[in-house]
């Protein structure tokens, strides 16, 4: 696919198989060919940000796709993909199966009810610039280098490089 746009996309996952599904999510996006895999970020595990206390950690990872889908398109492609794995809607910023949000879409501006492009608190998680900045170390948000963002970020010391435990 030559000519797509570029687009980062963060997943997270709190529940279940954890690492199983950020994989399968990652296979499940890129199929049909009209969504082309560019980088993958190492996983991380995080402590949740916001929502109820007492949920589990996290895995997150960030990948880089070329797409010929609109940024809508994209969405509803993440939102399937999501719903695959059994995703529920019920507390925001509760545990859930998969979470994949739309970081950026080239250099697209966008504020819809379903879809606001840059993602707009995407500049201060560091579950997502973190591995963002390592999988692309010259990557920038909004005009500032993510590395730098990340660095920033309230949540900055929350994230580890995922290491499975024996049996995970």
């Amino acid at each position: 696919m030559s000519g797509g746009v570029r687009s980062i996309l963060a997943l997270g996952s709190n529940l279940g198989e954890r690492r199983d599904t950020l994989s399968l999510a990652v296979a499940g996006l890129a199929e049909g060919g009209d969504v082309r895999l560019r980088q993958v970020s190492e996983v991380v595990q995080t402590k949740p940000v916001g929502g109820p206390p007492g949920q589990p950690d996290f895995l997150n990872m960030v990948v880089e796709v070329e797409t010929s889908l609109g940024p809508l398109e994209l969405l509803r492609r993440c939102q399937d993909v999501e719903n695959r794995h059994h995703r529920v809607r019920e507390v925001r910023w509760g545990p859930r199966t998969l979470d994949i949000d739309i970081i950026t879409y080239g250099d697209v501006v966008l504020e819809t009810p379903e879809l606001t492009l840059p993602h707009p608190r995407a500049a201060g998680r560091a579950f997502v610039l973190q591995p963002w900045a390592r999988m692309d170390p010259a990557a920038t948000l909004s005009g500032t280098p993510v590395a730098e963002l990340a660095d920033r970020a309230a949540d900055r010391g929350g994230v580890v490089p995922y290491r499975p435990a024996v049996g995970d």
